[in-house]
């Protein structure tokens, strides 16, 4: 635990330095470029970028689409595209992290902005999602997740949103796509 939280500050601080990660996503319908921001977030992106330099995302795929019709049972309605290693446990999975709200960090969900999908607070690891125009409701306070903690932003799509809204219109049942669409590789700019 001790050696974690030196490695935790050192990483805070370092990341204090930079601004900006550059990242992108290549998926068989195009690329999608993310900054991500851990002077703001900087527990979220470390583990982004843990998945990363480990290549833990061999296997990553986007699978769930949520847009305005497909979601009758909520109240609230939001639109995003959420990917990963998927819904079942993978062997590439690592640890739940703590949950950055977006009180900590103000980093909002905008149109764009990529964030870790979760159940419970502190159980997000490898899933996530991105929003499609803005949605204020998945952000601390919101009214989509009923314990009002939101979800951890950590960045946002620099470019390739038509790429997002074009796996956001793929035919899906029940939220998830009938096909996934293969990452082919996320790499480091």
């Amino acid at each position: 635990m001790i050696k974690r939280n030196i490695f935790l500050l050192f990483f805070i601080f370092s990341c204090s330095q930079k601004t900006i990660i550059p990242v992108s996503i290549y998926t068989e319908l195009g690329p999608i470029a993310l900054d991500l921001y851990p002077h703001m977030a900087p527990i979220t992106v470390n583990n982004f970028l843990k998945y990363l330099d480990e290549d833990r995302y061999k296997d990553f795929h986007f699978y769930r689409v949520v847009n305005l019709n497909n979601q009758p049972e909520n109240d609230i309605k939001i639109e995003v595209i959420q990917g990963g290693l998927g819904f079942n446990k993978h062997d590439q999975e690592l640890e739940s992290i703590p949950h950055e709200t977006t009180e900590v960090t103000r980093l909002k969900h905008l149109n764009g902005t990529i964030s870790m999908a979760r159940m419970e607070p502190g159980t997000a690891s490898s899933e996530i999602f991105i929003c499609i125009n803005d949605q204020p409701e998945l952000d601390f306070g919101g009214l989509r997740n009923p314990d009002g903690y939101g979800f951890a932003a950590f960045g946002r799509v620099s470019s390739g949103m038509e790429v997002v809204k074009q796996i956001q219109a793929l035919p899906s049942i029940q939220q998830m796509l009938n096909t996934v669409v293969r990452v082919d590789s996320i790499i480091r700019n």
